[in-house]
Formats: C-alpha cells, structure tokens, sequence
C-alpha cells in the first residue's frame, strides 16, 4: 500500500500561489496514478488534478474549475508530484488532500490547509 505525505500550503493573500508537494513511498512515484483534490466546509471532496502511472495512457488531467492555474507535475529526483498553485482566489481556501493508487490500493496523504486572505 502506497504511503503518502503532504508538504506545503498555508497562507496566501488573493493573486498569490503556493505550492503543494506530495511525496509517495515505497515504490518509485512513476509506479502510482497520483492525484490532488480539495474539500471545503461541507462540500463534497473536489477533483483538482491527476497525473497518471507510467502503465497509463491517461496523462495528465484537470478538473475544469482549475484549469489554467494550477499545474500538476512529477519531480522524479525527490519522487514526489507537486501542486503549483497561481492566481490564488477567495473560493481556493479548502483542506488540500494527495491520492496515490497503484491499481491494487489506494491512500490519501493527511491533508493540506490552504488560506485564502488578506
């Protein structure tokens, strides 16, 4: 089972960006079907972005509120995949959470939280 461990986020005034890192163990990164997604107050957990295992065809994929500010990406030296996070708005604010599935088991990293303020 894949284990998971968010780094990242916090505070940030509108406009701003942070970045999420999500590092995955035990296996290479490149092995796991990785996504982000978020979860406000009372809201459903929401899709942001994936990118797909080196097994899948699937690529990368964004969720169509996020598209075009925030970017999803793999760094492979320090086997983590990163949320990049750009022109921050007020309905941003949410706990952020990092899935890893290798197509057998699943695993959320501890959640991110994420502040949208002046």
């Amino acid at each position: 089972q894949p284990q998971v461990v968010q780094s990242g986020g916090g505070l940030v005034q509108p406009g701003g960006s942070l970045r999420l890192s999500c590092a995955v163990s035990p296996r290479s990164s490149l092995v796991y079907t990785v996504a982000w997604y978020r979860q406000s107050p009372g809201q459903w957990r929401e899709f942001i972005a994936s990118v797909a295992s080196i097994k899948s065809r699937s690529g990368i994929q964004y969720g169509d509120s996020m598209k075009g500010r925030f970017t999803i990406s793999r760094d492979n030296t320090k086997n983590t995949v990163e949320l990049q996070m750009d022109a921050l708005r007020p309905e941003d604010p949410a706990v952020y959470y990092c899935n890893a599935q290798d197509g057998v088991s699943s695993s959320w990293g501890q959640g991110t939280q994420v502040t949208v303020s002046l």
